[in-house]
């Protein structure tokens, strides 16, 4: 049976310091790309898919953020206010848990983007996420075609999906495109206060329950303000 998320967690709350000077006086989630925030972008995906909510966390310059989605409709935007207080990526999602639910739901950070191949990628992840096999589904970026990418990658990937952490002296194929499904069931015994989404990537992985889809169609990975143009004119190639 499809999983079909009808909520989402957006991560907005980063400091972007590698955007700088964009993020001076800007979040990152607000800088634009062929027109548009990055985090329009992503809320755009998800009314796509028939997400109904989304709840997205501020930290940096957060009143520009929850001015810009005030009127928001599709999703709706619900703000995690974490102003006062540094969670990191894993404390994020334990804070917003009671607004989440008890079924999965899509995670994606702000400042992902990517252009779909034939169908939606963030359908293709809803088909694939099996509850029963897996408590994480990352979407998986090729690290040999994505823009804006130069590293060695974050995860080999087995034929039936299964993820496999790069370790220190490898280069592995596959880096995690921004986007994923997970269960809230893993969070049970999450720690509190603040700590990183990898902690949890890797308990998964540890239980054999962290799992991947390769990306159908072009990840931009928007880190600095120099790969802002080369995003731009991938995207504007494809919508043209």
């Amino acid at each position: 049976m499809t999983v079909r998320p009808h909520k989402a967690m957006v991560l907005a709350a980063g400091l972007g310091l590698r955007m700088r000077p964009l993020t001076d006086h800007m979040p990152k989630p607000l800088v634009r790309v062929a027109g548009r925030p990055l985090l329009d972008h992503v809320l755009d995906r998800l009314a796509e898919v028939g997400v109904t909510e989304a709840v997205v966390n501020v930290h940096y310059l957060p009143d520009q953020i929850i001015d810009h989605v005030a009127g928001r409709t599709s999703p709706r935007v619900i703000i995690s206010d974490e102003r006062d207080q540094v969670l990191g990526t894993g404390g994020a999602v334990v804070k917003a848990l009671p607004l989440l639910g008890d079924a999965p739901f899509y995670h994606l950070n702000a400042d992902t983007m990517w252009i779909d191949g034939v169908r939606p990628n963030l359908a293709r992840l809803a088909e694939a996420f099996d509850p029963a096999r897996m408590d994480i589904l990352l979407l998986m970026a090729p690290t040999a075609n994505s823009i804006g990418y130069a590293g060695k990658g974050d995860f080999a990937m087995s034929p039936d999906g299964s993820l496999h952490k790069r370790k220190e002296t490898e280069v592995v194929p596959f880096v995690y495109a921004g986007a994923a499904i997970m269960s809230p069931a893993i969070f049970k015994d999450a720690p509190q206060g603040e700590f990183s989404l990898t902690k949890m990537f890797d308990r998964a992985g540890q239980q054999h329950r962290l799992h991947g889809l390769r990306l159908d169609g072009l990840w931009m990975h928007v880190g600095t303000p120099d790969a802002v143009p080369a995003a731009e004119r991938a995207y504007l190639a494809s919508v043209a």
